[in-house]
Parts: C-alpha cells; structure tokens; sequence
C-alpha cells in the first residue's frame, strides 16, 4: 500500500498540471458524452470547387449546437496559396472565456479563394474549426481539423503561363451552361464617367456589378491633344489579390472613385478630351481585354461625361461648395501653415518633446552663441523632417496609396517603436543612462560638442509625436499640398516646420528673450528628472493605441521589448569604458528588442465586438444613404485612436450628455468613422472633402444638398450652430 501511495504522490505534481490544463482549455468539457453528436455529425462539412479560384466550404449545424467564427482557420498544403476567408455576420454571444464572439447556428457558408502553383491538379488544404453544445451537457468540442483533398474542375488546374492570352479563361469551363454566371459586355460591366469638380480637378467613377473588379496597375489615363497637360491620379486604398498571372495586384470591387489633378497650362480650354484604358475581369469567371473609352469632360462646371455607349451614369457626388483646396492660395495656404505649426507648439501631442527643449533652451541660458546654435540645430531637425514626411506621403499617395496627415501611425510596428523610442527619451532624462549624444542634450561629451546632434534629433522627434494632432489652420494648408504641385506641397511642408520652430528661433535670435530665462543651475537636475514622466505618459498612450490596433497580444509584444530596451540601455551604462567584449551583451539585448517587433507587425486585427446601446452608427456608404433618403441629419465624425485632437474633441464635446441632448432634439444621427487601421472606405470619404487626415466632421443636412464640414477643433456652441441649422 505504502508504494502504490509513494507513486501516487510522485504523480500528484503532474496530474494537477493535466488537470489545470483541461479546465484552462473550455469549461465542462464531459468525459461522458451520453447524448451528444461526434463533431463530424455535429458539424457537418461539404465543399464546392466549381468556381475557379474559389473554395466553397458550408456546414450543417445541428440544432443545440454551435461554431465559433473566429475559432475557423485554414492551412495551405505546398503549392497552395490562400486568400482572405470570407464569412457571413454571426450571432453576438458573450462567451465566459472568450469575450465577445460570433457564433453560428443552423448552417453557414464560406468561401476561400486559392490559388495554385503551376501543374497542380487537386487542392489540398486544411479546415479547423470548433464547436459547442449549448445545453445540457455543455460542453465544447476540441477544436477539430478536416484535411481536404479536393478534385479541381475540368480546365482549371494550374499552369504556368503567365500572359495575357493564359489569363483570359475558358468560359463554358467555368460557368457550366446555366447562364445565370454569363459574363456581361464589357460597356456593362465596367461604366466608366467622368466630372469635373474644378478646372485642375476631375473625378473618374467606375461602377461594376457585385462580382467583378477592376485593375489598378492597368489602368492608363491620357489628354488627347493637350500637350504639357499631365494628369495625376489619387489611386484609393484597393484589395490586394493573389492574382494566377499577375501576381499580388490592387484591384477595385462594385465601384472605384478616382480624384485625379490636372497640371500644366490648360489655356482657355472649357473641355478635356479624356481617354481612359484599363482591364477587369469577373470574380471567378473570365478576364476581359484592355479596353478604352474616350470621354469629353466640361471644365466649366461639375458636369459629367460618360464613356458608355449605352444607359445613363449615375450622378457623381459634387464637391462640397468653397472647399475646393486650390481655392486657396498658395500665399495664404503658406501663411495658414505657418500659423498652424505655431498653435502646434500648444497641443497635447508635442508638449513630452517640448520637455526636451526646455531643458535644452535653460541650457543655453549661458551664452547667446550656443542659444543660437540650439536654436538652428532644433529648426534643422523640425525642417528636414518635414520635407522628408511630405515627400514620403506625396509619393506614396501618387502610387495609389490613401496616406493623410498622421497615417503613419495606422502602421502598429511604427507605433511600437515610437513608443519604445518615448521611454528611451524618458530613461534618459532621468538619469539612468547618458548617451553620447544625450537626447535631452546634457553630458560633458555632447556639451563639448555644442549638443547639435541633441538638438536636431529633438526637433525630428517633435515632428513625429506632432502628426497625431492637427491644429487650427493647418487643415486648409494640408490640403491645398496634397491637392498642389510638389514644389507648392514642399513650400507648406516647410511653413509648417518653420511655425513649430518659430518659438526656439525667436528666443536664440532675439537676446531680450533670452535674458529672460531662468540662468542654468542645481535644480535644472530636478526639472530634467521631473520632465522625463510626460514621456513615459507619451509611451503609455502609445501601447493604449497599439492595443486598439492589435489587441493585448501586441501591448504583450511591446512590454517585453521594453524590457529587452531597459536591459541594453542598464548593461550599456554599466559598461560604458570597458572593452569590446564587455559591450557584446548590448548588442544582444538590442536584437532581443526586435524580436517582438518583428511579432508585433505581423499581428492581425482583433475582431471588434459591437457595442450595442451606444448610440453611435458605425459609417458606411450605404447606411448614410439611407438616412439622407429618409431626411435625417446625419452628424459624420472621422476619428482614430491615435488622433490626440480627435480624442480631445469627443472628450469636451462629443461624448458629453449635452451632446446626445441635442441630437435627440434634432433628431440627428451621430455616425462615426474609425481610420485607426487602414480602410480605404474612410479615406475615400476623406478625399471627397479634401481633408488631409482626421478629424474630419461634416453635418449633412435634413432637406438634402451637401455636407457642412467643421472646424478641426470643435465648441459646443459651434456644434449646436450646426445641427440646429441641419435640422430645419
């Protein structure tokens, strides 16, 4: 007895390990399954490869059971590639452990588009998914995985040409003879019109049935008979597809909106002659030829012109009245930036880095000749980084990227490192470790060398914490540059610059000023220590961003990166003097750092529950279409998490009861947009109203017409103004 009790305790350690295990994985899962299906009665799975491209999965739920949505997952055999699973909206279900969810009763469909490599004769992928019963026994199904190998149809295994020729498919292969797929002519399937919203504006709508698409990079627009007239397209944010003969392509589905400027000596001209090629297929079906229509567009007024042969375009939507950004110019777009950079000095999101200066400018209370040098290097630091974000954005946005004031921070792996970057700032400041080239510009190696490498980086990180706000009058001069020639956007990039610096100018350049700064002294010390928290606030804000981009898993990521960054910065002040060697654990920690970077950018996007009761209406096209035909003022706010101006706005007035008070009055719908991710729907809306970034808000009105857009900084009384007037 004695030795069966010494086994049982020798175990005991690892049965309550088993034991955690399987009550952490689901709660109630039964031993005794009296009563219940197998998973694959449960849950019965059939596919569907007739449509080329496309697997078709469906299941057959049994009743008292369900399917998590975001439990379904799909792994590619060799040779395949799969594309974004597409699912139906589930049910809400709060789960005990998983949160909010979807779920799925009955039946549900979804499709997977593949494709394959060359030669390749079935489709081999496999399908996880789990499940639960939802009444008594409760329990939930391990998840479960199905390994299918599937036939391909006749004529539609992979080859590997790759021409154009090898791209347009086999019809009758594809659709069988129902005829309910049969392509439409191609003036059908791809309505093309075109309006001119100003003279050096136009706006191309192409409008296609549920199910085709069209391709950016093959489409060519040129003026006949217009030399040294050069159009440039705003190319929208499109879908990447994993395309057999082409590659990963951005491609448009339903409908494409396309802001194109017009630059060069147009003359006395009141018409261009537009000709547009381009090529689409249909989704699944075949691919048509490049195709090209001529179109004649009226430069005196917003009146459109079709390439169709046939039917009438719908009405493209007319530029908001006096918002047209080349309305301004380049005079008072210039003088627009300048003041905005100046306000920018006061906004939230540069006060941490003006922590920096301060300290730096206490500094050079002691010569007027190292307050100037202060000052020059700080100013090159604001400029060059200014000029270096414009053409960033400029560039990309003329390849077909929607990029606005502060998208940058869409990009989490960005945010992280900003982040990281706030509590190095912060670490140094107080005091833990000094850097060769302090970046609060203090120690004896920089004070040597006047601190300029201090400075210039101070004003490249004032830059970058500033793209989170947008100031009074830098909407308008932001969008007269992204709407402006380069030579024009650049000037108004460096007015902006040179409004932010304008403080530190003045106070090296002009002595009466800096007379008046306290003289340099022991408790700069204190202050310096004392200013280091706003940055770790800073650092804070930032994993709150991050976490609404990717979860807790990214700020997981982050904080463990933090800790790899504090290792390398204690062991580099350690063994600051020493040899080479000694230093080798430096590098180390530093590359230890990037690991859960390199994790953290490749996060997907949380699934967002919805939060019923709100109040708020998540925006869509369609949804504010609907309620502008029912004659229902619509207040629209373009916001993100990462917007300091847009979260001070719903602070003070947005997420107030004065503010749902009044829409109640109005009855006003209040409709909000999230751009903290990328969403090409939302940058659309953006580029319709010539705004730069968010906040965007616009108020469209109870009896029709268009939308009122409003200040970037938002009163109550302002807001009341509006809804007021929108609701008579």
């Amino acid at each position: 007895m004695r030795p069966m009790i010494g086994r049982l305790a020798a175990r005991l350690p690892m049965l309550l390990v088993l034991f955690c295990l399987a009550a952490l994985s689901r709660p109630s899962f039964a031993q005794e399954e009296d009563g219940l299906l197998p998973v694959t009665q449960a849950y019965r799975l059939s596919t569907d490869t007739s449509t080329p491209g496309v697997l078709k999965l469906h299941w057959d739920i049994a009743p008292d059971y369900y399917l998590y949505r975001g439990r379904m997952k799909f792994k590619p055999a060799d040779g395949v590639t799969l594309g974004e699973a597409t699912f139906p909206d589930g049910e809400k279900h709060h789960d005990e452990y998983l949160g909010d969810v979807e779920i799925y009763h009955h039946a549900i469909d979804a499709s997977v588009p593949y494709t394959l490599a060359p030669g390749s004769t079935r489709l081999r992928v496999g399908v996880q998914f789990q499940g639960c019963h939802e009444v008594d026994p409760k329990i939930c199904y391990p998840p479960h995985t199905e390994q299918l190998d599937l036939p391909l149809p006749v004529g539609t295994a992979a080859s590997g040409g790759g021409s154009l020729g090898a791209a347009l498919q086999s019809l009758g292969a594809t659709h069988g003879s129902s005829g309910s797929d049969a392509p439409l002519p191609a003036e059908q399937a791809f309505r093309l019109e075109a309006v001119a919203q100003d003279a050096r504006h136009l706006l191309l709508r192409w409008s296609m049935p549920p199910g085709y698409y069209l391709y950016r990079d093959q489409t060519r627009l040129q003026l006949r008979d217009a030399k040294g007239v050069e159009l440039t397209p705003q190319w929208p944010a499109g879908t990447r597809k994993d395309d057999p003969h082409f590659g990963s392509v951005t491609v448009y589905f339903s409908e494409l909106d396309l802001p194109v400027t017009v630059a060069g000596d147009i003359g006395g001209r009141t018409r261009l002659a537009l000709e547009a090629s381009f090529q689409g297929c249909q989704d699944g079906g075949l691919c048509y030829p490049m195709m090209t229509r001529a179109l004649d567009v009226e430069l005196g007024g917003a009146q459109s012109a079709t390439g169709m042969p046939t039917a009438t375009a719908p009405e493209a939507p007319p530029a908001a009245a006096g918002q047209g950004p080349l309305q301004t110019s380049l005079w008072l777009a210039l003088l627009l930036a300048l003041g905005g950079g100046l306000v920018l000095n006061l906004m939230p999101c540069v006060l941490p880095v003006l922590s920096i200066k301060a300290v730096g400018l206490l500094e050079s209370g002691e010569s007027p000749a190292r307050a100037r040098a202060h000052a020059i290097a700080y100013t090159a630091g604001v400029l060059v980084s200014f000029v270096a974000l414009g053409l960033g954005i400029l560039a990309l946005r003329s390849a077909g990227h929607a990029l606005g004031w502060g998208t940058q921070l869409q990009q989490p792996l960005l945010v992280g490192v900003l982040a990281l970057v706030m509590l190095a700032v912060g670490l140094s400041m107080s005091g833990l470790v000094q850097f060769g080239a302090s970046l609060g510009n203090t120690g004896a190696g920089l004070a040597s060398r006047g601190g300029m490498a201090g400075d210039f980086f101070t004003g490249v990180l004032a830059v970058v914490v500033a793209s989170p706000c947008t100031a009074p009058f830098m909407g308008s001069a932001l969008a007269f540059a992204f709407a402006a020639p380069a030579a024009y956007a650049l000037l108004v990039f460096v007015a902006l610059g040179l409004g932010l610096a304008l403080p530190f100018l003045a106070v090296g350049f002009v002595p009466a000023l800096a007379r008046r700064l306290p003289r340099p002294g022991r408790w700069m010390e204190t202050l310096k220590q004392l200013l280091a928290f706003p940055m770790y606030l800073t650092a804070a804000w930032l994993a709150w961003v991050l976490a609404n981009q990717r979860g807790a898993d990214a700020v997981g990521l982050l904080l463990v990166a933090a800790v790899f960054l504090a290792l390398s910065l204690w062991w580099f002040e350690r063994s600051r003097g020493r040899a080479g060697l000694v230093r080798a654990p430096v590098l180390l920690a530093l590359l230890a750092t990037a690991v859960p970077l390199y994790a953290l950018a490749r996060l997907p996007p949380p699934v967002r529950a919805a939060h019923a009761d709100t109040g708020v209406v998540a925006y869509s096209p369609q949804k504010l279409a609907e309620l502008r035909a029912a004659g229902t003022p619509v207040f629209v706010d373009m916001t993100a998490d990462w917007c300091v101006t847009c979260k001070a706005n719903e602070h003070t007035v947005l997420d107030t009861a004065a503010f749902r008070a009044l829409l109640q009055r109005t009855g006003a719908v209040y409709m909000r947009g999230d751009w903290t991710d990328v969403n090409p729907t939302i940058a659309a809306f953006l580029e319709h109203y010539h705004s730069p970034g968010v906040p965007l808000y616009v108020v469209f009105p109870r009896g029709g017409g268009e939308g009122r857009k409003l200040p970037t900084v938002l009163t109550s009384g302002l807001v009341e103004q509006a809804l007021t007037e929108a609701a008579r």
